[in-house]
């Protein structure tokens, strides 16, 4: 919960004991202590939500709990990608001309990547790929960028053979921060209803694909 610059309430919410996630169990729960912190519902303007890329099922429960909320209180809902919040934390204090690359863990050996300029830019759109492939598509740079994120941390060997340089594990620049989505939503002119808030996917969810490797096995 941000108002202007200065950030009202933030909460990270981790694995719970049995090492899942707490998306369904804590997310209203957080939410609400943010309207608290705030004063309460009537001096919230307007809702954020992180669209992804990242897990399915994640990016679901988030998506359906912030349109749920604005719905029942009339309220816009603003949805911001995931990279572009890790791109604005990378960017502060970067000289001009510099780039920095914001990197998530897609799992299945690939990762979402999105590059941004010294300001936070973005320069190029969410893609995902190999690491090889990300690899091949940063050889065009002329300088290695700063890189960060659950991907930059997984990989971080590979992008460091790579002259890319990455933050320690334990910086807080590698976590996606509400704060940072929250003030990249209050840049944004245009606020959305519920209903036209769509996750960023980039590719089909497993369930798919598990349908689609089924129906070859069956056809064979």
């Amino acid at each position: 919960m941000v108002r202007g610059a200065e950030v009202l309430q933030e909460s990270l919410l981790g694995l719970d004991e049995k090492g899942s996630p707490q998306h369904a169990s804590a997310l209203l729960a957080e939410m609400e202590r943010s309207v608290e912190a705030a004063g309460g519902w009537d001096e919230v303007g307007s809702i954020a939500v992180g669209l992804g890329p990242g897990s399915f099922t994640g990016l679901r429960i988030g998506i359906a709990t912030a349109r749920a909320a604005a719905l029942s209180r009339d309220l816009p809902v603003v949805g911001v990608c995931t990279l572009d919040a890790i791109g604005r934390a990378l960017a502060g204090g970067r000289a001009e001309g510099t780039t920095s690359l914001a990197l998530l863990d897609a799992r299945r050996d690939e990762v979402f990547w999105a590059l941004y300029g010294h300001r936070g830019e973005r320069l190029w759109d969410p893609a995902v790929g190999t690491p090889d492939a990300l690899a091949a598509r940063l050889e065009g740079l002329e300088q290695p960028p700063l890189c960060a994120g659950s991907g930059a941390v997984r990989f971080r060997h590979e992008l460091e053979r790579l002259g890319i340089e990455v933050p320690d594990d334990k910086d807080g620049v590698h976590r996606v921060s509400a704060r940072h989505i929250c003030a990249l939503a209050e840049t944004r002119e245009d606020k959305d209803a519920a209903e036209a808030v769509e996750p960023i996917y980039l590719r089909p969810p497993d369930a798919e694909r598990w349908r689609e490797r089924d129906t070859v096995q069956t056809t064979d």
